[in-house]
């Protein structure tokens, strides 16, 4: 057995620089596809791509095709991965601006409650809180989303004419989604539930947990992360009256996001009218059921 010695002195910067992989040329990367088994009918194409797309990223979608771990399923094509690749981005774009909606909706709805509850610096003050909630560690992080936001100008003026004091309907839209959720988190059961029966008429254990998964979802949109074929880390609570059961996959958090989408009268138009046009665009290279959807996906997600 090594001495723990003798792997301190082997694991030196320079011998885990020799581990890491040489950088490849655009031509190096297409002939590597090619050897997998790849079909590149388009050169110019490929080469158009892999000059403004990572290889890098783009290996998370060739990924969906291996068959072993050197050889892509009979097939493949770099067309075919391009377009997922396509479909992936744009479902990501549709997907933050619903998002939107539901954290812009959160922001109001907590601040007014809270706000006029406990004042407009009441959560300045521990007690406006549940007993679980690390207020010491709050004030730290109120402190950084300040320090982090010096050149707007909603942060110089509070600044400057009111001191440093930002009422919670001010400071919370500097707040992040997943802080936001904390925030709601850390509430007291009878606010949270008299807020989340406001907003959505839905019981706020829900609430809570369908803001924690879709700040997931949002995370992973807003870093580019690929969602086709690719399941989300939680399982969403079950939404009351829902006879599917929920699972972890993208169209049960577009399920959730339906829940939470605060203009219920426009859902339809807003986005799953937009929905539908992007799988019909690209309803001849994907597989819906590579992201959760089941054959009667319009029944469960549009509104007659």
């Amino acid at each position: 057995m090594a001495k723990r010695d003798d792997y301190q002195r082997s694991d030196t910067p320079e011998a885990r620089y020799k581990q890491v992989k040489s950088p490849a040329t655009v031509e190096d990367q297409i002939e590597k596809l090619r050897s997998r088994g790849c079909i590149i009918e388009d050169m110019g194409h490929a080469v158009c791509a892999l000059s403004n797309i990572n290889y890098y990223r783009l290996a998370h979608y060739f990924a969906i095709f291996l068959e072993t771990k050197n050889r892509y399923r009979e097939g493949t094509s770099f067309e075919h991965v391009m377009h997922i690749y396509d479909f992936d981005r744009l479902m990501r774009s549709l997907l933050l601006l619903a998002l939107e909606e539901v954290e812009i909706t959160m922001r109001a709805n907590i601040s007014n409650y809270h706000a006029l509850k406990y004042g407009a610096l009441g959560y300045l003050n521990g007690s406006s809180f549940d007993a679980r909630h690390n207020h010491k560690v709050f004030l730290k992080k109120i402190d950084r989303v300040i320090e982090n936001n010096t050149g707007e100008q909603l942060v110089t003026h509070h600044i400057r004419k009111y001191g440093g004091a930002f009422p919670l309907w001010v400071i919370m839209e500097l707040f992040s989604f997943g802080f936001l959720n904390q925030f709601y988190g850390d509430l007291k059961p009878e606010d949270k539930r008299a807020i989340a029966d406001d907003a959505f008429g839905l019981p706020y254990r829900c609430v809570e947990n369908w803001l924690n998964c879709l700040s997931e979802l949002r995370n992973n949109c807003a870093h580019y992360n690929r969602l086709y074929a690719n399941e989300l880390s939680s399982v969403p609570k079950q939404p009351p009256g829902l006879e599917r059961a929920m699972k972890n996959t993208l169209f049960d958090y577009i399920i959730i996001l339906k829940q939470l989408y605060p203009r219920s009268d426009v859902w339809n138009t807003a986005f799953a009218a937009k929905l539908t046009l992007l799988i019909a665009e690209y309803d001849d290279v994907i597989d819906l059921s590579c992201i959760g959807f089941p054959e009667n996906w319009q029944d469960i997600l549009i509104d007659p």
